[in-house]
Parts: C-alpha cells; sequence; structure tokens
C-alpha cells in the first residue's frame, strides 16, 4: 500500500535552503532512518509530512487512509492536566475505559477495578489492555496522577513516547510512525525493548536517530538529507558509510572530467568569433553546461577538533570512602577509587540511581554526606551537561562565544580568533551571527561543547553528549576523544558510542553500589543476558492456589440429578477451581514485565477464553445445583 508520496519538495529558512526538489516515496512496512547534520532540516521535514509546517514548493501525497503520527524532540502537553490524562487523551469508548481502569489500579478501587474489567471482558480489549501495560511498564511510567508540569525533561520525554506508541497501537491499523530522537532519556533496557517493539510491531516508520545500533537494529533503509538533495541506501550503517564513501568519491572523479572538458571549451569559447553559426550556438550552450558541472564543489565538511590540553599533574583525582544519598535514597556507600591520566571510564546505570550526581559530586558542585575527595592541582574539569546551554536572550552566537575568550590556543602552538573557531564547528559567518534561541537543538549542542573545548580541559565530563548531536559531529567527537589525552568519563545510553570509548565501567546498581566492570558497553550487556537467561531457568514457586467456593443454591429443589448429571456437576466444580488457579498463574506472570509482546498476545487471549467458558459452566452449574 502506498503511504506517501513527495515530489519536487523545497524548504528554505530566509535565504538558506534546507532542501531543494526532493522526491521520495513511503509504502506500507518501510522502515527508514532518516539523517543529515544538524540544521540541514530533518525535523522540518518530518513537521511537513504531518501537516505541522508547509513547504516552499513542491507535491505532497498522504493516502487518505493512512494515520500519520509524530513523536518530536520537544513533545507538547496540556500542563493543567495529568500524566494520565495527557496520555489517555482521546475521546473513544476503549481510550476512555483504559484511562479509568488505569486510574482504579492506582488508586487500588477495587470496586472500580471489578467494574472496568468486566467491561474489558465485553468490548473484548484485553488484547489492548496488555500492549498499555506493557508500553507503560517498560517505559517505567509510574505516578499516573501527576501533573505533566512537575516532570522532568526526560520524564517528559518518556510519557511522549508512550502516548505516541499506545495512540499508533489504537487509533488506526495504517498507520505512518515518524519519531525525531526517540532514544534520548531512555536506559539502555528502555531502547533495547523499543527495538524489538518497532522490529515486531507491523509499522511503517520514518525515523531520526543519532544511535547507530538502534539504526541498525529497526531500519533497513537509510536517507540522507545533504548539499539541499535527498540520497538514499538501502542496508545498515556500515553500508551506508561504504556507499556514500564511493559516491563521494565517483562526484569527485565526474568533476574532474567536466573540469578537463571546461579548460578545452573555454578555449574554444575565447577564440570564436562574435557572430555565430546554428553549431557553435550549440555548442556555446553546452559549454555552460559543462562549467556548471566543473564548478561543483563536493563539501564534506566536517567539525574539526584542535584542543592544547592543559597540563596534568601526578595527581589526578581520589576519591576515599565517599557516602552520598538523598533522603532514604543512598547514592554511594563508601566509593574508593584513584584516576590515573588517560583513562576512559562510561558510567551507566537505570534512570534515577545518582549517576549526575557522582559527576557533580566529583566537581565540587555538590558535597558529599562523608569521605574525601582529592582533586589534582593541575586539573581543568569540562563539563559537558544534560542541561546544555543557558540561553541568554538577545545574544548572538559570535558575542557568546566571546563571553569566554577572544581566542582559542591550538596544540600546534598558534591560535585562532572566536569566529575562526566557530568555523570549525561548521558556524559560517553568517550563523554566528544567528541569535541562540534561533539555533536547532543540535546546534546548541555543537556549540555547548565547542565552550568547553574553549577552557582547554584536561578532564571531561560528558553527561548524555550524544542526545541531538548528528551522525558527522559524533564521529568527529568520537576520533577527537579516542586521540585525547586527558581523562575522559561519560554518561551515555549510546550503546556504540561507549563501545568505541571506554575502558571500563562504573555500573550504579542501585542501593549505593557501584560496580568496577573491567570492559565495555556490549561484553557488559551480554554478560548481563547471560545471568537473566539462568536467573529464568531456576524454577519459580507456584502462586498459592486460590480455593474456589461455589455460591450455595438458595433452596433445595425436589429435582434430584441423574448419574451423568452428578458427574457433570462435580466436573464442573473442578474445571472452575482449575480455571481460577489458571487465572492467577497468568495474571502473575503478566505483572512481572519481562515477556516478549508475542507472549503477552497469547496470554490475553488465553485470559478472554478462560473469561468466556467460565461464565458458560457457571451458569450450567446454577443450572445443576438446583438439583443437589
Amino acid at each position: 500500500m502506498h503511504y506517501v508520496s513527495v515530489e519536487g519538495l523545497t524548504k528554505s529558512y530566509g535565504i538558506n535552503p534546507l532542501f531543494k526538489n526532493i522526491t521520495f516515496h513511503i509504502n506500507e512496512g518501510d522502515k527508514i532512518a532518516l539523517i543529515a547534520r544538524n540544521g540541514v532540516g530533518k525535523s522540518t521535514l518530518l513537521k511537513i509530512i504531518a501537516g505541522k509546517e508547509t513547504q516552499d514548493s513542491g507535491k505532497l501525497f498522504v493516502n487518505k487512509d493512512v494515520t500519520v503520527a509524530l513523536f518530536e524532540q520537544d513533545p507538547k502537553f496540556d500542563e493543567t492536566k495529568t500524566v494520565l490524562e495527557n496520555i489517555f487523551s482521546s475521546n473513544h469508548p476503549i481510550m476512555s475505559l483504559m484511562r479509568r481502569y488505569e486510574a482504579a489500579l492506582e488508586t487500588n478501587d477495587e470496586d472500580a477495578i471489578t467494574e472496568c474489567v468486566g467491561q474489558i471482558d465485553e468490548m473484548g480489549a484485553w488484547d489492548y489492555e496488555a500492549k498499555v501495560h506493557q508500553i507503560l511498564g517498560r517505559l517505567n511510567i509510574q505516578h499516573l496522577q501527576n501533573k505533566v508540569s512537575n516532570l522532568s525533561g526526560g520524564q517528559r520525554k518518556r510519557v511522549a513516547l508512550a502516548k505516541t506508541l499506545i495512540d499508533i497501537g489504537f487509533e488506526h491499523q495504517h498507520t505512518l510512525l515518524m519519531m525525531d530522537e526517540p532514544t534520548n532519556h531512555l536506559d539502555v533496557g528502555m531502547i533495547e525493548w523499543l527495538e524489538y517493539y518497532l522490529g515486531q510491531e507491523k509499522i511503517t516508520l520514518l525515523l531520526v536517530t543519532h544511535d547507530r545500533y538502534f539504526l541498525d537494529a529497526v531500519c533497513s533503509e537509510i536517507w540522507e538529507l545533504e548539499r539541499e538533495n535527498m540520497y538514499t541506501y538501502v542496508g545498515d550503517y556500515e553500508n551506508y558509510m561504504e556507499k556514500k564513501a564511493a559516491r563521494i568519491e565517483s562526484e569527485m572523479a565526474s568533476i574532474d572530467k567536466a573540469k578537463n572538458e571546461y579548460r578545452k571549451e573555454l578555449e574554444w569559447m575565447r577564440k570564436q568569433p562574435k557572430a555565430r553559426t546554428t553549431k557553435s550556438k550549440s555548442r556555446q550552450d553546452n559549454f555552460y553546461e559543462v562549467e556548471s558541472r566543473a564548478k561543483q564543489k563536493i563539501e564534506d565538511a566536517q567539525v574539526q577538533l584542535q584542543v592544547k590540553m592543559s597540563r596534568i599533574g601526578g595527581k589526578v583525582l581520589e576519591v576515599k570512602k565517599v557516602y552520598k544519598s538523598f533522603g532514604e535514597l543512598p547514592i554511594l556507600k563508601g566509593f574508593d577509587y584513584t584516576f590515573s591520566k588517560g583513562e576512559r571510564i562510561g558510567v551507566i546505570g537505570k534512570n534515577g540511581v545518582g549517576k549526575s550526581t557522582f559527576l557533580n559530586l566529583l566537581q565540587g558542585i555538590e558535597k558529599p554526606d562523608s569521605g574525601k575527595i582529592n582533586v589534582g592541582d593541575t586539573i581543568i574539569f569540562g563539563n559537558f551537561s544534560q542541561q546544555g546551554l543557558v540561553i541568554k536572550e538577545n545574544m548572538r552566537v559570535i558575542e557568546y562565544v566571546k563571553s569566554f575568550a577572544e581566542n582559542f590556543p591550538l596544540a600546534n602552538g598558534g591560535s585562532l580568533s572566536a569566529a575562526q573557531f566557530l568555523e570549525l564547528f561548521l558556524f559560517t559567518p553568517d550563523k554566528q551571527y544567528t541569535y541562540l534561541q534561533s539555533l536547532s537543538g543540535g546546534e546548541k549542542k555543537r556549540l555547548q561543547l565547542l565552550t568547553i573545548l574553549f577552557t582547554n580541559p584536561n578532564f571531561l565530563i560528558l553527561d548524555e553528549p550524544t542526545n541531538d548531536l548528528d551522525l558527522p559531529t559524533l564521529a568527529v567527537l568520537e576520533k577527537f576523544l579516542n586521540d585525547y589525552q586527558g581523562c575522559v568519563l561519560i554518561v551515555s545510553h549510546d550503546r556504540y558510542f561507549m563501545d568505541r570509548l571506554v575502558d571500563h565501567l562504573f555500573v550504579f546498581e542501585g542501593d549505593g553500589v557501584v560496580r568496577d566492570y573491567p570492559g565495555n558497553y556490549t561484553q557488559y550487556r551480554i554478560e548481563e543476558k547471560e545471568k537473566e537467561k539462568e536467573k529464568d531457568k531456576k524454577p519459580t514457586p507456584a502462586p498459592t492456589p486460590v480455593e474456589v467456593v461455589a455460591p450455595k443454591p438458595a433452596e433445595k429443589p425436589a429435582r434430584k440429578l441423574s448419574f451423568k448429571e452428578k458427574q457433570e456437576f462435580d466436573q464442573l466444580e473442578k474445571d472452575l477451581a482449575k480455571f481460577e488457579i489458571e487465572k492467577t498463574n497468568i495474571t502473575h506472570k503478566m505483572s512481572e514485565g519481562n515477556l516478549a509482546f508475542d507472549e503477552l498476545k497469547k496470554l490475553s487471549d488465553r485470559l478472554i477464553t478462560i473469561a468466556k467458558e467460565t461464565e458458560a459452566k457457571e451458569l450450567r452449574w446454577l443450572e445443576l445445583s438446583e438439583g443437589v
């Protein structure tokens, strides 16, 4: 089925074209990754397809039977409403029922739960209920009665993601899901689940992401916006890199050939008399086409990082018996570690276990409850925090950078002006006079990185540095960090980024426990999955059987049961008891939250079957009970 057709689409902001005359088609089942440098128009293209922005020219056709869902980087909510009300905002009967059911579960209102369960049975909505519970559980969305205005940035992103996934599972069977950086603010467990979910669901997907493992797991095609054009590559990220390099090489060879032809034609043009024959007029027209090809520029501009790192002395950083808690939540319990020059350490753990607090403790931004943190005299921290740039109203990019320093010393002994250094980070002279608030999310991140390096740090602390950075900038950042002689401490859920950079991991396991793991991210995850498999193999105690007491008849009828009816009556009592035990076991399994979607669906189907068979057997039991 044909979902979207785009022909000759063009969009500009002021004099700067984002993309020009691009054409593409999206068909049912396509799973496409859209990549480009920051500020080239990825998010704008998604908004145009979703009908939230308009193109300057070109045609856009969206099939009338297709629902377009857009998950944006900056989700919008009704700030006056609760998490529950925002997630289940539709007035459709099933969505309203789910809203009431989740509210009843949140408040443990048994009467309301019983009423909702009956209505879910009537509507046959257990399938949908299982999917809702899976999404809310996997994204760790709790306290549904909280106002969204009280949520942190990461919590808002997860609530928006849950709403999007629940909506597309409910609204329409033909859905184009467009996602702009969905893995930001998700921990690895959530990212891996989302990979599985998007891979299993029959979803047509257009995805913007910087997470290369996620891209490979979910998408089978890559589209790149570059130099106002759209390029298509079938295959994974590695194949894209190879094919792109081959394309640029081919284009360069074509330009070289055109340049040779141009020199010959230019000589001919200069020798020709003013009076032109028909033949020479044709050649003249061809000359301008050759000239146009010869003067093409293949600009594969990349961020350039050249830093004169401040000298590191013998003492780097010592952490001795540090304890830290927030209320009853322990962050560190007697943490001990001595950092060495050139170490690259990854910091991982679930959201909320205190990773950012740990980074603040090392820098002296927060104080420990007890213990000592001794920082070497020569250490200069460079802190790339999740908070990002502190935007100053009516300040231009160049003014912001000059507020740190006018000149920047280079590793080779030279120096650059603030304007020259900005150009190394792909901020053109025009862009340097843009106001900070007008920059894209990725451009703000790039500027934040620039201002950190401006201070020549020798101990870099990077808290989720990959969020909002484009893939080309990430590749350069990885290369820079690999060559960097100072210490690097990284908190990131980007598995590819971590695998390429870290020597070992600090694993925050909760309850103040931090484990020093001697390996990279993927090695750790493989080991953890093996442990989970071993744990699953161990038999778990079965839930205590629930005794089923059949209702007593109001009065004993005169009619006696036949021998066969008596046997049937006894069997019905046994069957009803078995059904109740099976229902309890299924509910127990579903509440564990570690089942695949297919398994959840099977269990949900079985619950529906049990409910129907129980109703039929209870009616027959009541009939026969009159003769007991």
